[in-house]
């Protein structure tokens, strides 16, 4: 297999394998099967997973259903995470089953401050189009040029 080049993005494989190991831990979630105590009751969705080259680490960016986990959650995540890595293997057809490694999903709250700071009116108005001139105005500024 050829090595990834140093800058370049994931292969097609890291991103399908990925993607797998996403839809996996997500179908154990949906079954509501985690018994831990800090994790009852709790929905948790995984928005994105990303593969190292390898495929032997999986960096699984979870929320709960569109708000951040506790912190107690997230160390309920790590408790249980071998035995999610079992429900992966289980799913997910590879030569040895990959480390999962936990971590908040901060893409809505970025979103969401970037939207309150387009919304402020300083920025609004470098935003707004700037008005037309009208078609009889004189864009050079030469009105005494006959």
């Amino acid at each position: 297999m050829a090595k990834q080049a140093a800058g370049s993005g994931p292969t097609q494989r890291m991103l399908r394998v990925a993607e797998e190991v996403r839809h996996a831990l997500s179908a154990v979630f949906a079954r509501g099967e985690i018994r831990d105590a800090d994790l009852l009751d709790t929905r948790v969705t995984v928005t994105e997973v990303r593969a190292s080259p390898d495929l032997m680490h999986m960096t699984c960016f979870v929320s709960g259903l569109g708000r951040r986990l506790t912190d107690e959650q997230m160390a309920g995540l790590k408790r249980i995470q071998p035995w999610l890595r079992k429900q992966v293997a289980q799913k997910v057809r590879l030569r040895t089953a990959p480390e999962l490694h936990f971590h908040q999903d901060e893409a809505l709250e970025y979103a969401a401050h970037i939207d309150q700071v387009m919304r402020q009116p300083v920025v609004a108005q470098d935003l707004r189009k700037p008005e037309a001139p009208s078609p009889g105005a004189n864009t050079a500024g030469n009105d005494d040029a006959e």
